[in-house]
């Protein structure tokens, strides 16, 4: 199952940083613990049989076509990502969906999806990727690569917008996504 070698590395870093100036940082002590013990956790959960039914998180860290998808496009990664948010899932087959059974994550857990899928980074390269705030009236002071991020925003999607792609993609893997009925 994919995962990125560098999850939950920022946090554990601030947390080393402060116990290599003061060794008897019980705090940073304590929570280099929990995070790793939380990554054991992690490890422990994903080899869990009953974990990996109707999860669409494993089916996502699993399934190479998609992985390869979101590994070779930070675009397609990021509307998979959005997805995610705010919406819940089931997988389309008779007992999920008599019984109800739905899937759905926090926007922190889909960002450290994409990353895991991606194996690179963590859940911050992906949180709140939707929320565009560019000026594009700075255009002409920005840096080659500055432009190259903002025109890459334009073609973001915010949080709970369901591409057809992604839909489509989500399909194959024999998951839809659950239409809010309260609307109606």
């Amino acid at each position: 199952m994919n995962r990125s070698p560098e999850r939950n590395d920022f946090k554990l870093a601030r947390y080393r940083e402060n116990l290599a100036e003061n060794p008897n940082d019980e705090t940073a002590k304590f929570m280099i613990k929990h995070y790793t013990d939380y990554d054991d956790e992690d490890k422990d959960l994903a080899a869990d049989l009953e974990w990996r039914k109707d999860n669409l998180e494993y089916d996502l860290r699993t399934t190479e076509w998609i992985i390869e998808k979101a590994k070779s496009d930070k675009i397609y990664a990021q509307h998979l990502y959005a997805a995610m948010c705010n919406n819940d899932f089931m997988r389309n087959d008779v007992w999920p969906i008599l019984t109800e059974k739905k899937w759905s994550c926090s926007w922190r857990h889909a960002g450290g999806i994409i990353s895991d899928m991606r194996e690179e980074g963590n859940y911050l390269d992906w949180y709140c990727s939707g929320i565009i705030d560019a000026d594009e009236d700075q255009w002409g002071i920005l840096s080659e690569d500055s432009k190259k991020r903002l025109l890459e925003t334009k073609a973001h999607v915010a949080e709970s917008v369901v591409t057809d792609e992604i839909r489509k993609d989500l399909f194959k893997l024999n998951w839809i996504v659950v239409e809010d009925k309260s609307s109606d």
